[in-house]
């Protein structure tokens, strides 16, 4: 965690927080730059304690780092400065009583969030005919005489309480089992007026929720009116809670909750800490709340690894929300001899070895090959670009183009660089354009597929969506294509698009909530603390048919060994009472 301080911001953070101190004003600033560092780095807060433990493993400390003393006169030395406070107080700076020292927003986020979670999950439903949900469940799941089920299980912690989770990997019938749970909740008596609001973190993910339930409730062994019911409708979070231009908050909060009965998350994993505790604090008090997602998958970009820190409460006995979350382990999707399954499970148990021998299976749809050196990583890639993307860029419709495009994708560690996704997007237009197959003659070309990077409401675009710059078949002019969730395609000139980049290599963290049948994962030749073993896993489980891996075989051991550990106290504030 302890890193030499770098950003010029975060020693200009730690000035301004200890200004007109005197007494160990190096040390107290040293210290409160490594606290904006790490918040920087994606952690909630730095334990005073874990520093103290690393130091000591530092044969050379760097100049400002040997300033810090044990833990105890660390703290002590701390408690002298005007802007700390502890728990309870209005204070830039706060330390806990574990040792824990937060910057007070990111302090208020994480016990707001675990306040409104305890309440929610210490939410019963009493009224539930249990013999009635007994015979439904059957109904929809098939008698369990095993009581094994986890679906089923899932289902029934989310009809019984107000909070739960559903944590599993793809193929593990995460969205098959939330459309049955809103099937289940539509047929109790006097809900068939629910008010239901489904989101997700990017416009890519509400889509692909969006297409799946569409397709999955008509298969539902109910009634039609309660497929009906069903909304198909699926929005980002920001959306939901409704942004406020030029403001951190939104419409919708404690003051002004949402006017909803039942809220669904998917992609919960990429929520970080403040957007979770918007949400989690917007909802009216009788409103369940379902978070879906994949606890193994990379953690948020911004501050926190709220799905993980809850997956991982609710494995304590004594936890308030032990019995909120539900695993699914059972896949769906893949054959018992998949290559990707298993290589997914061996990178998540970060069991290099093994990962290392399910290689040596070529027939198994995954492959390791040797990072191309900077000299020879442009005559590599010709032919996976070629081969890829050339479907794609002949197709006769905008329609056939989305659909092909997702057949294949690059997916990269890093952004810059050759082995980064704009290296290497650099590198697929030039082969590209050789090939025939674009024509570089301006920022906006045919065939060019561009990423979007934030939301644009005003034409209902939105961070993660992907498209395609082709000719309209009516007018001719170059248009912007973008799936729609109802299946069409919808048109936006160039000039209307928001920020966005070029797409036939995309970081592995922009695909999250997407899928592919084909990726190409890309990794530089060296050891980097970005790689890590979440990187790999969810890189891995973007592909539905096969994964190329180009890493040296230590560099992605070392990458599957290497977890990502983010610093909070939300874990422990949902199992301490």
């Amino acid at each position: 965690m302890i890193d030499f301080i770098e950003r010029p911001i975060d020693w200009q953070a730690a000035a301004f927080l200890c200004r007109g101190v005197t007494e160990n004003a190096e040390l107290l600033r040293t210290v409160v730059s490594l606290l904006s560092q790490a918040v920087g780095q994606g952690h909630v807060c730095l334990d005073l304690e874990e520093i103290a433990e690393e130091l000591v493993r530092i044969p050379e400390r760097e100049e400002p780092l040997r300033l810090l003393p044990d833990v105890a006169s660390l703290i002590a030395a701390l408690r002298s400065l005007p802007t700390l406070g502890g728990p309870g107080e209005h204070c830039p700076l706060i330390l806990d009583a574990a040792g824990r020292l937060y910057l007070y927003r990111y302090f208020r986020y994480e016990t707001l969030l675990a306040e409104a979670i305890r309440a929610r999950a210490a939410s019963v439903s009493l009224e539930i005919d249990e013999a009635a949900l007994a015979a439904r469940l059957d109904r929809y799941f098939g008698v369990d005489k095993s009581g094994e089920d986890r679906q089923r299980q899932a289902a029934l912690a989310a009809l019984r309480r107000h909070f739960s989770v559903i944590s599993g990997g793809p193929g593990t019938g995460k969205t098959t089992t939330v459309v049955r749970i809103l099937g289940l909740l539509l047929e109790q008596p006097g809900e068939a007026r629910m008010r239901i609001a489904m989101a997700a973190p990017t416009g890519k993910a509400a889509a692909r929720l969006a297409s799946s339930i569409t397709s999955l409730r008509e298969a539902l062994p109910c009634a039609d009116e309660v497929k009906r019911a069903i909304p198909s409708q699926v929005t980002t979070i920001h959306r939901l809670l409704g942004t406020i231009p030029g403001s951190t908050g939104f419409r919708h909060n404690e003051r002004n909750p949402l006017p909803c009965d039942v809220v669904i998350v998917d992609e919960a994993s990429m929520v970080d800490l403040p957007l979770m505790t918007a949400l989690v604090t917007a909802l009216p008090p009788h409103a369940r709340l379902i978070l879906i997602g994949d606890r193994d998958q990379l953690a948020s970009v911004e501050a926190g690894a709220v799905l993980g820190d809850i997956c991982c409460a609710a494995e304590s006995p004594v936890s308030f929300i032990a019995g909120c979350v539900t695993v699914l382990d059972r896949n769906y999707r893949f054959g018992d001899g998949s290559g990707i399954a298993a290589l997914s499970r061996a990178v998540n148990a970060g069991d290099h070895s093994e990962a290392l021998r399910l290689f040596a299976d070529s027939g198994s749809g995954i492959a390791l090959e040797a990072t191309p050196t900077r000299e020879t990583i442009k005559k590599r890639l010709v032919a996976p670009v070629l081969e890829g993307f050339r479907p794609c860029l002949e197709a006769k419709t905008p329609a056939e183009a989305l659909r092909l495009f997702d057949r294949f994708r690059i997916l990269t560690a890093l952004r810059e660089g050759p082995w980064g996704a704009s290296g290497i997007n650099h590198a697929a237009e030039t082969f590209l354009n050789e090939a025939g197959l674009i024509r570089l003659d301006s920022q906006f070309y045919r065939g060019r597929p561009v990423l979007v990077t934030e939301n644009d409401y005003n034409h209902k675009l939105f961070n993660g969506d992907t498209g395609i710059m082709l000719p309209d078949p009516e007018t001719g002019n170059l248009r912007a294509f973008f799936a729609a969730p109802d299946g069409t395609v919808r048109a936006i000139p160039p000039e209307f698009l928001p920020k966005h980049e070029t797409a036939f290599a995309m970081t592995v963290h922009k695909s999250q909530g997407s899928e592919f049948d084909r990726v190409l994962m890309v990794l530089p030749p060296e050891d980097s603390v970005l790689l890590t073993r979440e990187l790999i896993y969810t890189g891995i489980t973007r592909a539905k048919q096969s994964v190329t891996i180009w890493s040296d075989a230590a560099v992605f051991s070392a990458a599957v060994k290497r977890r990502t550990e983010r610093r909070s106290g939300l874990r422990e504030r949902l199992v301490n009472s």
